[in-house]
């Protein structure tokens, strides 16, 4: 990588490049929030928008209370594909945790969220680039196609998700490297505009009288009776439910809930524009793509077919773009040399939230309600963990999720802080790179 390649590019997320469209996010009124709310919710991400806009249409007064700036965190920030999300655990392994019947439940439910998140950009006309395109994921080792085609198969027992198999020599209708050996397509699957969905969620929610409050960070809530009050940068409310929907941004407010995930910084690249025949040729049919690399990788062209943008795992604590930019470019570089002369001009990163069982949470604790630990496939369950956490709180029968029962469990010694997560990584990547 020449020193042009990681000395120019805008640290800002592709996603808000768009001022016409960020400003949308950010055009908050500046008005003296109410002292007292139905409900107060934390975070202004997907899951906390999708809560607003759901508790304001059934007539409550909702304040929605948010850290840093709307859009700022990894509900802007992420690659913007969006499936169904079932766990990487696959179908065997939750079993053997869950038992066969949760285990199905949960599975049909992933493909309604996704189905429940299209039909409700479709239905409340959200610009936000959705193309139900498919997604190609390549197996990184030649004994990792039969283990696509084993999930594939288990997958179509419990639910209608369909997949293709693509065989080594036919891949290059798919994608243009030698890198895979064979793959799969999941024909349902799509990719959208990530900040833009945020956008038109925020716009949603300020129409349905959401107060939207910046640069409100939540400090402490405490219990009164049957009542919270709310202490943040600003003041404070006395609500009576809470909901945090802070996911991979969960802090030392939140102590019990931090403890139980396991925050991880994802990071993303966007090339140069490019020509339309090298798009082309990285990704013949526009979709989004993944291999099956222990360190996983994702990628695809940009909404306007310009660009590819490409992501991963971030090294290092904090946000290093001088060391992640190198690393993704590598990464993608060994898959398409045929970029390897390619300038970068985006390279960010955000917080995501794993989970020790690998799925997503959702219910009460200490009376508050959450939904986080989205595993980094967040974009589908995060919106409709949001609508499903916002039923709960009004105490409707559908607002129940076969997830709800799911213990959620930290670590004994675990406060938090991933002290783990850099040997792993480094093994992780150790063993790709040898295609273990």
């Amino acid at each position: 990588m020449t020193s042009r390649n990681i000395s120019t590019y805008s640290n800002l997320p592709y996603w808000l490049s768009d001022s016409s469209f960020v400003q949308t996010i950010n055009t908050t009124p500046r008005y003296a929030l109410p002292t007292k709310a139905d409900a107060v919710i934390v975070g202004g991400g997907f899951t906390g928008m999708s809560a607003a806009i759901t508790l304001a249409r059934a007539g409550l007064s909702v304040i929605l209370l948010e850290g840093g700036r709307l859009g700022e965190g990894a509900s802007s920030r992420n690659g913007g594909l969006l499936g169904p999300s079932f766990s990487k655990l696959g179908v065997d392994g939750l079993e053997k945790t869950y038992g066969r019947d949760k285990v199905h439940s949960t599975i049909k439910e992933s493909l309604h969220a996704f189905n429940w998140l299209v039909d409700f950009i479709q239905q409340e006309n959200i610009d936000c680039d959705l193309s139900l395109c498919g997604r190609f994921r390549g197996a990184s080792h030649p004994s990792h196609y039969a283990g696509l085609v084993e999930q594939a198969e288990a997958l179509l027992k419990v639910v209608d998700f369909p997949a293709i198999e693509v065989s080594k020599q036919d891949q290059h209708q798919e994608v243009g490297s030698e890198a895979y050996y064979g793959g799969m397509i999941y024909p349902k699957d799509g990719t959208l505009q990530p900040a833009k969905l945020l956008s038109g969620l925020s716009q949603i929610a300020q129409r349905e009288g959401v107060f939207l409050a910046e640069h409100s960070m939540v400090r402490h809530v405490q219990k009164a009776g049957s009542r919270f009050t709310v202490k943040f940068d600003g003041g404070e409310i006395n609500a009576a439910h809470v909901l945090i929907a802070t996911n991979g941004y969960t802090g030392r407010s939140f102590r019990p809930l931090k403890r139980r995930l396991i925050p991880i910084r994802s990071a993303m690249v966007a090339t140069e524009e490019l020509p339309e025949s090298v798009v082309r040729e990285i990704s013949p049919n526009l979709r989004g793509h993944g291999g099956t690399e222990r360190l996983v990788a994702y990628y695809r062209p940009s909404p306007d077919g310009k660009r590819i943008l490409f992501g991963g795992r971030a090294f290092g604590s904090g946000d290093q773009p001088q060391l992640y930019s190198r690393y993704l470019h590598d990464f993608m570089t060994r898959i398409f040399p045929q970029l390897s002369h390619v300038k970068l001009d985006y390279a960010w990163s955000g917080m995501i939230a794993y989970t020790f069982d690998h799925v997503p949470h959702i219910g009460q604790l200490d009376s508050m309600n959450y939904a986080m630990g989205y595993c980094g496939s967040g974009v589908g369950r995060a919106n409709y963990f949001g609508y499903k956490a916002a039923q709960q709180i009004l105490n409707l029968e559908e607002g129940k999720t076969s997830f709800d029962e799911l213990p959620f469990k930290g670590r004994p010694l675990y406060y938090g802080k991933p002290w783990f997560l850099p040997a792993i990584m480094k093994w992780h990547d150790f063993a790709d790179r040898r295609g273990w």
